[in-house]
């Protein structure tokens, strides 16, 4: 297979073919996930709670995350692989140019930052001198402290219209990807039609140009799996067909289902 490429994802935004994202955190898990198919592979900060053992991304580092970006990029072809910028490592446009060339040294071809239209300068300098975006709005876990826990963003219409006026912002400054997380389905609908750029959905809804989740989540590691989980380890597969069939379902739109999402 050819590798998975920016172009890649866009092309399938414009023939509408969803495609598949998962989060992984080592070589092991990422050739798996490469092999089902997957088109792209967080490497989240999201490790600081299910490797951790932390009770938010928070204490995660930039270290740590250019480690376990390095694992993961050595057996992850050909899917493009993300990487996670952790809490504060992006707060000045300088601090997240450094902070994302050490993610790009690692391996990452995409980093990843939570946040809204403040962040546009910073995705303009970022995309100016080679390094793609992806950025992630709605419920982002980095601040998870302001929203007082891990809630549903965009609910009310001055908070809807935020997102989705951050989501053209963000896409118009020069980001890549974005990601919608835990936001109205028919929220995701209108972003995921107003920008050029593929959105991929977590909570989001159906919509969504892509889909991702945690891979402890989906192989029903977690013992209090949100909303918007579906176990695709349940039904007596192994690893590799739980990464299979999550793939078939995004593709086909068999997931997520109405349960998954919010109104």
């Amino acid at each position: 297979m050819k590798g998975i490429t920016i172009r890649t994802l866009q092309e399938a935004k414009r023939e509408s073919r969803r495609f598949c994202c998962v989060t992984a955190y080592d070589a092991s898990f990422a050739r798996v996930a490469a092999q089902a198919g997957i088109e792209t592979i967080l490497v989240g900060d999201s490790l600081g709670m299910v490797l951790q053992g932390h009770t938010s991304t928070l204490p995660v580092t930039v270290e740590e995350m250019a480690y376990h970006t390095r694992c993961v990029a050595s057996a992850a072809a050909p899917a493009l692989v993300i990487g996670d910028m952790p809490f504060m490592s992006y707060a000045t446009p300088e601090q997240a140019l450094r902070n994302a060339a050490t993610l790009m040294q690692a391996g990452a071809q995409v980093v990843k930052l939570e946040g809204g239209e403040w962040l546009a300068e910073t995705v303009r300098l970022l995309a100016e001198r080679g390094i793609p975006v992806c950025a992630h709005l709605g419920l982002t876990p980095q601040s998870v402290n302001s929203f007082g826990g891990f809630v549903v963003q965009g609910r009310d219409p001055a908070a809807a219209r935020r997102i989705a006026e951050d989501s053209r912002a963000l896409a118009e400054a020069g980001a890549a990807l974005l990601v919608l997380e835990c936001v109205p389905r028919a929220l995701a609908a209108e972003i995921t039609a107003s920008v050029r750029v593929p959105v991929i959905g977590i909570g989001a809804g159906a919509a969504t140009d892509a889909q991702v989740l945690v891979m402890h989540d989906m192989l029903g590691m977690n013992p209090r799996p949100p909303r918007f989980v579906q176990n695709f380890l349940s039904e007596g597969r192994d690893i590799a067909g739980a990464f299979a069939a999550y793939a078939a379902a995004v593709r086909d739109g068999s997931f997520p289902r109405p349960e998954h999402g919010f109104d």
